[in-house]
């Protein structure tokens, strides 16, 4: 499962994003800091964060599979490292801002999802997915991330679905983050007092000059 962080943003842009963890355009102006400042309040002294929703197995399968997706490289961290873990056990117990039933959907699908990656490596390798040997996960991943190969295998139909919204609800942890702005190299929001206009590079990009 080739999927760069660098390429992740592509990806998503080229990928359909599959029913499942929707959210209204309500729900998702709250921030990713807002989302991780409750558990960082309940957080022990050791570190260690106790999800809500997710099980103990369900958050050791989330906390490998979103570092398959976003892994750490020689720019900034992983995505557990920018806590979407902890951002997605946030996701799955805000209530929707306009039908109880979106939480529910976005819930039970997250939870089959993971139930159903567990049973597929159950029936390939005899394992659950965290028992999988790296070489075993990517496998299965690669049958899973790339919908337009897998479109004619309906025994995979759920897993696509499921992996295509679980990689999008990652991206969204990962650069709503405080780690993933600083990982785009977002520039907003920040006085330029030196600025001096677009640089040549970029000006012969959009086919204009300076007059």
């Amino acid at each position: 499962m080739a999927i760069s962080r660098r390429n992740a943003l592509k990806t998503l842009g080229a990928v359909p994003a599959a029913i499942g963890f929707t959210w209204t355009t309500a729900d998702a102006e709250q921030p990713h800091e807002a989302a991780t400042r409750g558990h960082k309040t309940a957080t022990p002294a050791t570190g260690t964060f106790t999800p809500k929703f997710f099980t103990p197995h369900e958050w050791a399968t989330v906390r490998v599979l979103v570092d398959l997706i976003i892994p750490k490289d020689e720019r900034s961290g992983s995505a557990t490292d920018a806590l979407v873990p902890e951002f997605m056990d946030f996701i799955m117990l805000t209530p929707s801002a306009t039908d109880e039933t979106d939480r529910v959907r976005r819930q039970t699908a997250m939870r089959g999802g993971l139930r159903w990656l567990d049973r597929e490596c159950h029936r390939r390798f005899q394992k659950t997915f965290l028992d999988c040997a790296p070489a075993e996960r990517t496998v299965l991943l690669d049958a899973l991330a790339w919908p337009e190969r897998a479109s004619g295998d309906p025994a995979v139909s759920q897993g696509v679905a499921f992996f295509s919204s679980f990689r999008d609800l990652t991206a969204s942890g990962f650069w709503s983050s405080k780690m993933g702005v600083e990982d785009l190299r977002y520039m907003g929001n920040v006085p330029n007092p030196n600025w001096d206009g677009c640089t040549a590079e970029a000006l012969t990009h959009l086919g204009l000059k300076v007059v």
